[in-house]
């Protein structure tokens, strides 16, 4: 993964070779086919190269799920572009009913070959009806899969994972980060980044005095968060650092299921630990990882797990507003703060 190419280039880059690796990779959605290219050209030239495997639909959740989920059945490999968080809930039915359970439901483990790309995340005056953070919908359905586009994993590693399963996988992608570059020490200076841990492939930030890997001084706050969140968390655990706090962050490729047993050696006793969420508080991953979180570590914890999420409400288009709903680097500290001042 090259620090030169943005997130979004690099997800493009990762779609052009599973296609030209595997002929039974077919890609579907809306405007996914050229000139379009997709909602945010993450499909751009896909179907100039393969135009017998790329399918630009009409706007239909379900029909588009249901097509998907009969290519994945009969053994090929289908990947769906949803162009919002909003609108993944008009797939939801197909997601949930059928390609969860296709994978079981026959008598014997068939392998379901099916990624859908949602993408989702705010701050960029997208509204209510698109700048929605979904994940806590798709939590817990047996067989099926989560991932987050993150600025410390390889998008192509990420998403030949998910296609790779043989079973169907949400691979969620915060629209915030396809400008970006990836987040390596020399883009982030002062950022020790360490890496990947189990099977949910957990990457380690460390922030301030604390550097120096696994043997280094133990932090003093842990902070999990995941793809859209960590710019943010990576802002507030500068901001600590500058008052004397090392922070670590950890970063999963994979939301669901979570694999939290490689990490929970990295929390010392007396630590602050901290789970961020883009979503509305107070259920969803960071509520679930949360509640691993304290049933492993309590005793050892300074407190309980502290949850920190969006506002409960939808996102206004105004990013005024937008502003005071939605999670930021601001609220990480402030409310971390309070809580490392709090016996």
């Amino acid at each position: 993964m090259t620090p030169r190419a943005r997130l979004g280039r690099l997800l493009n880059d990762a779609l052009h070779r599973v296609m030209a690796e595997d002929d039974s990779v077919f890609v579907l959605g809306g405007d996914v086919a050229d000139p379009q290219g997709g909602t945010f050209k993450i499909t751009a030239g896909l179907a100039k190269a393969y135009p017998s495997r790329v399918f630009g639909t009409p706007v239909g959740g379900a029909a588009v799920l249901g097509v998907a989920n009969g290519l994945a059945l009969t053994g090929e490999k289908a990947i769906v572009e949803i162009p919002s968080g909003g609108s993944v809930a008009q797939s939801f039915d197909q997601i949930l009913t059928m390609s969860s359970r296709l994978v079981s439901m026959y008598g014997r483990t068939l392998p379901i070959h099916l990624v859908v790309r949602c993408l989702v995340g705010s701050g960029q005056g997208d509204g209510a009806a698109h700048g929605r953070s979904p994940q806590r919908h798709f939590l817990g359905v047996p067989d099926l899969h989560l991932f987050e586009l993150s600025p410390v994993h390889d998008p192509g590693e990420q998403l030949a994972a998910a296609i790779g399963l043989g079973r169907p996988s949400v691979f969620f992608e915060p629209r915030s980060l396809y400008g970006r570059y990836p987040l390596t020490p020399r883009a982030e200076p002062g950022v020790e980044v360490t890496g990947p841990f189990g099977g949910s492939r957990w990457m380690r930030l460390v922030v301030g005095a604390g550097a120096g890997g696994p043997s280094g001084v133990a932090a003093e706050v842990t902070v999990f968060c995941t793809g859209g969140t960590v710019a943010r968390s990576v802002r507030a655990a500068r901001a600590l650092a500058a008052t004397g706090v090392t922070v670590q962050l950890f970063v999963p490729s994979r939301l669901f299921p979570f694999d939290l047993e490689p990490v929970t050696g990295f929390v010392g006793p007396g630590s602050l630990v901290s789970v961020v969420d883009d979503g509305p508080g107070p259920a969803g991953w960071a509520g679930a990882v949360a509640a691993a979180l304290a049933t492993r570590l309590w005793g050892t914890l300074r407190k309980a797990p502290v949850l920190l999420a969006s506002a409960a409400s939808v996102v206004p288009a105004a990013r005024e507003l937008e502003d005071r709903v939605v999670i930021s680097s601001t609220d990480i500290v402030r409310r971390l703060v309070r809580e490392l001042e709090t016996p």
